[in-house]
């Protein structure tokens, strides 16, 4: 025997093997709905007896491991229940002969067998057959199941004929002398009809029934074999539910008083085969082994068994199953002892899928007693194995999801956002072929571990991530693999890395302001007051984030951020937006090329809120190698930020200004936020007079329903300033409202009008560079007040009278105009 049942377990000594196998083309999804079905039938009550049979079915079992039947007879094929399709009649003589043919490989234990045909109809299929069940097709056969139990309960009445015939015979006539295939040479010319033989077959079948558990023989020829079906016994005995965790195929309830009557007796038969005696219950609870002795006896038994090299796939077989029994009584430490044993049974030249079954396996058992680190060894060596050199198609899929299992063993996680610090070195990312599964692991390594490595380990690693990452991009999805287990999305927090947010306040020509009065009318609204604790520590929190100024619907907004790169190459970012919610935002996205290791390194980005309301900057999006990748701002560690949640009114009309004057420097006096400054300047006689004009556009998206035009003069002298300004309104009035794109222009008469009687520093004053006119009165709600020349000479020349006889009138400031709509804010460009 060279191919081991690693699911073995104790209790599967008390059940009969059933091999169910497709003849002929089965399809493979059709075939195992089938098997699935048939194994169901896992116990059956025997009919008329009170007898209760459990089976184990195989789909695959090697002729040569049927030899050791007599060896143990749990291992022995009892039953045989083939699937094949058959469409016409003319297929129907070869699919019998293929039929005849597979139950001759298991001929020589075979007890009975079942042929379930699907397709064929006809005369043939309304033929009655006991051995043969016909379906019209994989749906429509609805009596699957019961046709199985009618064949296990044909399979109890050989079985338990031929145990009334040996419990009967006492003359050894029709005992055989049971063994092990590789002793059967042993026995090549001995004289079977000699006392010796024959007593030795007696004496052999009453240590075998010695350990007999319905009607099942547990153990067989040599005393290992007795040992280990006595160790099985006893723990179906004390563990009734099972070892294997299979509670739904075991009652447990077996060994109880109340079901002792129901199991029979040797010796002690009724009609029916049922012992009535119930003192043999008892006496067999008497001689079962305790749960301590039951691995004394295992380690007993598996001793023998390592002294015979043939023996070693029996060796390795006790083992799981005295681990299984160590498991449920919590004896982690002796259950690692049994498996290190299994690790070193050499059972000869396996294939490398038998490999890989078998560190599978090893990798499960060291789960079930807890040693998860081990197992995650194991489980990393069966996914080695199985993109092993040899092997000439790897298997990099199962290798991948065996590699994802040993996560947890590692006390490694799957989320990104669960790693916290930085690895002392790089791992090496090895991986075959494209797909997202493949570009998953390099995003992880290279989001997870930045800074202690070497340039050209991150170099290598960053190039093989673009080069899956251009035959499959990486995103944000969640990626499902085929068994269900999920890959959460690796976003890069790290390239590049995120220092501060700093949101931006509108340019000074565009930012709103609050309207205390607009046309003589109060905006100022009135609201209850109600009080609810809930609703203010809302409000407090909304407070603690909120940013003090505004935002406009439809004008452009700006975020800032300082970023580094730490790699030791120029990282090219692609498709830098930002991420937000609570109103809708078009999010312009910007590309950047930051240099190497560059430091802190201010980035803005920009968008345009379409609605109105509260929006918060949730964080910011990137494409880096090919990966996009949503950033939190929550999620990342030491950023520093003012606020992220700023309102955004509705949109406000916009009016430029421009007049026909020449500009002139600016004035270098701060300004409120009331007010937006434009110079002009223009050098008028005493007593001149001339025209201004002043264009106002719209060139906002709102129209502009009203505009009210003041003017405010302020001097240093009164006495000597007049009027300068005078206009008229009617004109441009009559265009209102004032759709976008279109404008007004108003006219504006500036005079100048100046009585010099009794200013002795008159002149002095005009020498230096004339009269200074600010203010040019275009303003409303927008105030300027200006501060006094600086009175730093004191000339009184008389001669100064006549050398100056005009004034030069500079910075004439266009400060703006009142625009008015249904809102409350309102800007002004100039």
């Amino acid at each position: 025997m060279s191919v081991p049942d690693y699911m073995q377990c104790a209790e599967d000594h008390q059940t009969v093997l059933v091999v169910v196998q497709p003849v002929g083309i089965v399809p493979e999804d059709q075939f195992f709905k089938i098997y699935k079905r048939i194994a169901s039938v896992s116990q059956v009550n025997i009919r008329d007896s009170q007898r209760l049979l459990y089976i184990r079915y195989r789909h695959h079992y090697l002729p040569e491991n049927n030899e050791w039947g007599d060896f143990q007879t749990h291992r022995k094929v009892v039953g045989l229940v083939s699937i094949t399709t058959c469409d016409t009649v003319k297929e129907w003589p070869q699919t019998a002969e293929r039929f005849h043919g597979q139950k001759e490989v298991y001929s020589s234990t075979l007890y009975d067998s079942r042929l379930l045909v699907f397709g064929l109809q006809g005369e043939i299929a309304e033929q009655q057959r006991t051995d043969v069940a016909f379906y019209p097709s994989f749906e429509d056969c609805s009596d699957v199941e019961k046709r199985v139990e009618d064949f296990v309960e044909s399979i109890f009445i050989v079985l338990e004929s031929k145990r009334l015939d040996r419990a009967t015979d006492k003359s050894g006539d029709k005992i055989p002398l049971l063994c092990v295939p590789f002793e059967k040479k042993d026995f090549v010319g001995l004289d079977t009809d000699s006392r010796h033989y024959k007593k030795r077959c007696q004496d052999q079948f009453q240590s075998v029934w010695m350990c007999e558990i319905s009607s099942v023989v547990l153990s067989a020829c040599t005393s290992p074999a007795a040992l280990e079906g006595l160790c099985s016994a006893s723990v179906i005995f004390h563990y009734p539910g099972g070892t294997a965790g299979k509670t739904a195929g075991r009652r447990p309830s077996i060994s109880q008083a109340a079901d002792a009557g129901k199991r029979h007796r040797p010796g002690a038969l009724t009609a029916n085969g049922i012992s009535a005696d119930t003192s043999t219950e008892i006496g067999r609870a008497k001689n079962c082994l305790s749960p301590e002795d039951i691995i004394e006896k295992y380690k007993e038994a598996i001793s023998y068994y390592g002294k015979y090299k043939s023996a070693g796939v029996i060796e390795l077989e006790a083992c799981v199953k005295a681990v299984r029994v160590l498991a449920i009584q919590k004896r982690a430490r002796e259950a690692s002892e049994f498996l290190q044993n299994a690790v070193y049974i050499n059972l000869g030249q396996l294939s490398e899928e038998e490999k890989i079954q078998r560190y599978s396996i090893l990798s499960e058992l060291y789960e079930l007693i807890g040693f998860h680190r081990k197992s995650a060894f194991f489980k990393r060596v069966a996914a080695m194995q199985c993109v092993a050199p040899t092997i000439p198609e790897p298997g990099w899929k199962a290798c991948y999801k065996l590699l994802l299992e040993t996560l947890p063993g590692y006390s490694l996680s799957l989320d990104p956002k669960d790693f916290k610090g930085s690895h002392r070195g790089w791992a090496a990312v090895q991986m075959q072929g494209p797909g997202a599964i493949d570009v998953w692991p390099a995003s992880s390594e290279l989001k997870c571990t930045v800074f202690p490595v070497v340039f050209t380990e991150k170099k290598e690693v960053t190039q093989s991530l673009e080069n899956y990452t251009s035959k499959c991009p990486g995103g944000m999805e969640v990626i499902t693999l085929p068994d269900g287990l999920k890959l959460p999305p690796v976003p890069f927090t790290k390239l590049p890395i995120v220092r501060s947010v700093k949101l931006l306040n509108l340019p000074v020509s565009l930012r709103p302001h609050k309207v205390k009065g607009l046309l003589g009318q109060n905006m100022a609204t009135a609201s209850p007051f109600i009080y609810s604790p809930i609703l203010l520590h809302n409000r407090s929190d909304e407070r603690s984030k909120k940013i003090d100024f505004q935002w406009v619907q439809g004008d452009v907004c700006e975020v800032q951020l300082m970023v580094y790169n730490p790699m030791p190459y120029e990282l090219r970012v692609e498709n830098m937006g930002l991420l937000t919610s609570g109103v809708e935002f078009e999010s312009l996205p910007a590309a950047l090329s930051l240099p190497a290791e560059s430091g802190l390194y201010p980035v803005t980005l920009v968008g345009v809120p379409r609605t109105g309301g509260n929006i918060t900057v949730n964080g910011y999006h990137t494409s880096v190698f090919g990966v996009t990748s949503d950033c939190l701002l929550d999620g990342l560690p030491n950023v520093k930020s003012s606020g992220c949640l700023v309102e955004v009114i509705p949109s406000l009309p916009r009016l430029q200004l421009s007049t026909s004057l020449p500009r002139s420097a600016p004035v270098a006096q701060p300004m409120s936020k009331e007010e937006l400054s434009s110079s002009v300047s223009v050098q008028l006689f005493n007593g001149e007079t001339q025209q201004l004009t002043i264009t106002l556009e719209n060139i906002g998206t709102e129209e502009i329903e009203g505009l009210e035009l003041t003017s405010k003069t302020v001097t240093t002298k009164e006495k000597v300033y007049g009027e300068f300004l005078s206009w008229e309104m009617e004109e441009a009035l009559s265009h209102l409202p004032l759709k976008p794109g279109q404008s007004v222009t108003l006219t504006v008469s500036m005079k100048v009008k100046l009585d010099f009687s009794g200013q002795e520093n008159l002149l002095q004053d005009l020498n230096d560079d004339g009269i200074s006119v600010t203010g040019l009165p275009i303003s409303s709600p927008l105030r300027q007040v200006l501060k006094p020349r600086p009175e730093n000479k004191s000339v009184s020349s008389e001669s100064g009278k006549a050398e100056y006889s005009h004034i030069k009138v500079q910075n004439i400031h266009t400060v703006g105009t009142k625009v008015t709509n249904e809102s409350t804010f309102a800007h002004t460009t100039r």
